[in-house]
């Protein structure tokens, strides 16, 4: 499918691995200008170049933690105007919540609800004067069926959620859309350290751990990032301006619910 988005310009935030580069590769394949991101300035740039080879795209590697003014605006510098904004950002690691400090509950809201925030409201008003914006937050399956241990990440996530429904409402009228997926267990870096302290917390091995939240999926497998890429491209699509404030869950039927 053409998603009618080839030209456009995307600023994909964490994207130097994981969930956010496979959404970066899609929207590179999709004909978009990317600005890939991450911590790690080896890993960015070879990320960046691995999405150039895929793609033929120009794609700009920023070597920034955007929880940080100096990293925000060196992501905006790279792309002044961007079309299309992927909120991502890593959660805090699993934790009891009685082992939380204050300034880590602070850190956590900063990094998973407030700095999403903060980037569109950078990104909005020229968005608005073009009459076009896909704007895609990544968030978590836990928002819809929280986990104990992760209920920091959990929180920021779903208040994050909260604040946007009537943003995303708000622009709608600009072909403006605000829109959230919500991971399941996917395979990547993050949910293999989550199974390693699972394994460690409990005492038995990560393969025991791993084995048991497989047979819990009803898709009886662990998602692949290219399949989140993918829906993460259609929600930024032309096809696509008419789906806003909406939480998509990827996550192989394992939430029980019918809504």
């Amino acid at each position: 499918m053409d998603l009618g988005i080839a030209g456009r310009k995307a600023i994909v935030c964490a994207s130097s691995r994981g969930l956010g580069r496979a959404c970066a590769l899609e929207l590179a394949k999709a004909g978009c200008d990317v600005v890939v991101n991450g911590r790690d300035a080896k890993r960015v740039e070879a990320t960046a170049s691995d999405i150039r080879a895929a793609s033929g795209v120009r794609v700009t590697a920023v070597a920034a933690d955007v929880a940080t003014a100096d990293g925000q605006k060196a992501l905006f510098e790279a792309c002044p105007e961007p079309d299309i904004l992927i909120n991502n950002n890593a959660g805090p690691p699993f934790r009891d919540f009685r082992q939380l400090s204050r300034q880590q509950m602070i850190d956590g809201v900063i990094a998973n609800m407030i700095v999403a925030v903060e980037l569109i409201q950078k990104a909005i008003e020229p968005m608005i004067a073009k009459k076009f914006g896909r704007i895609i937050n990544i968030t978590s399956g836990s928002v819809k069926a929280p986990l104990a241990g992760l209920d920091l990440s959990s929180g920021a996530r779903a208040g994050l959620t909260a604040f946007l429904a009537g943003v995303a409402r708000s622009v709608a009228a600009h072909n403006i859309t605000i829109n959230f997926v919500l991971p399941g267990a996917f395979e990547t870096d993050r949910l293999r350290s989550n199974f390693e302290a699972n394994a460690k917390q409990r005492g038995t091995s990560v393969d025991v751990v791993r084995a048991e939240r497989i047979a819990a999926i009803p898709a009886r497998r662990l998602g692949q990032p290219e399949e989140f890429g993918a829906a993460c491209a259609f929600l930024c699509s032309a096809h696509a301006g008419y789906i806003t404030g909406q939480n998509l869950l990827l996550d192989g039927g394992a939430f029980p619910g019918a809504f």
